[in-house]
């Protein structure tokens, strides 16, 4: 019942004024810091290990502004999946290297972590006369479950797949140019994982990013999401050169090097209320 209302409630959100719903995301953001302690305190772990050359003042400064911008990007999904396709448009930017995705050569896209990921999703979808795919992972509520995938399978031809599925077809639909939208950047387990650094400490990281470029012969795009007061830009970069290699490790590695470049342009937007650093080598302590 309360997971019906909720929607119904994000239904009721979409049409308001844009600086409505992110002063309501500030409200409950900061809500959210005051009584969320222990996810409080798994962002004040992140920041402190990834940015120890901060002072404590600063650093509780980002944890404040993580918990208002991942607010107010959840409550932007009322608009990108209910709003009409014209207000989504006008609010969701796309730019960048636009022709990295023109055509049909077959390519991965890495999609890191950053909170307003679904309006890059949306604006690829909305925007790109060309069919996208990503893995998806079912929620637990049915009620939920739905409405995401209802959400982002709202515009454009759009494939989801799930781990079950196997790598086969979703390598098949690489070569024949349809991109696949990767976010390797969280910690999976150690199952199929590598330890690598992000921010110097040895981080579980899934080297499917390598992987499935090396297995579709494609090449590797970034696309980064930046909340902004007017919506969102979503800025396509430059295909990597000479990636991958014939090194899964060490292209995983430069991914974490290269994914900590993108956050410090904006690291109050970076999904620090995940616990990271929870899987550990043998032998060394939890961090958590």
């Amino acid at each position: 019942m309360i997971s019906r209302l909720g929607v119904v409630f994000m239904h009721l959100l979409a049409p308001l004024p844009l600086r409505w719903i992110r002063a309501l995301g500030w409200a409950v953001g900061w809500l959210l810091y005051g009584l969320v302690l222990p996810r409080r305190r798994v962002v004040r772990t992140n920041l402190a290990l990834c940015f120890p050359q901060w002072s404590a003042q600063e650093r509780e400064r980002v944890v404040r502004k993580v918990f208002i911008r991942f607010t107010q990007a959840w409550l932007d999904r009322s608009w990108i999946w209910h709003g009409r396709p014209e207000l989504v448009r006008s609010r969701v930017r796309l730019g960048g290297s636009l022709q990295e995705l023109q055509g049909s050569e077959p390519t991965v896209i890495f999609w890191p972590h950053f909170i307003g990921m679904d309006a890059g999703w949306t604006a690829l979808t909305l925007q790109l006369q060309r069919p996208f795919m990503t893995l998806y992972r079912p929620q637990s509520n049915k009620v939920v479950d739905r409405w995401i995938l209802e959400g982002r399978q709202r515009f454009g031809e759009v494939r989801l797949y799930r781990r079950e599925d196997g790598v086969k077809p979703l390598v098949a639909a690489i070569r024949e140019g349809v991109p696949l939208c990767l976010l390797p950047d969280l910690n999976f387990g150690t199952e199929d994982s590598v330890f690598v650094p992000f921010y110097g400490i040895p981080a579980a990281t899934v080297p499917s990013l390598a992987r499935f470029a090396r297995m579709g012969r494609a090449k590797v795009v970034p696309l980064l999401t930046r909340l902004t007061a007017t919506g969102y830009e979503v800025q396509v970069l430059p295909a990597w050169p000479d990636y991958p290699t014939d090194d899964l490790v060490a292209d995983t590695a430069l991914m974490n090097e290269r994914l900590q470049d993108y956050i410090a342009d904006m690291p109050e937007q970076y999904y620090w209320v995940h616990k990271r650093f929870k899987s550990r080598p043998p032998g060394s302590p939890g961090l958590y």
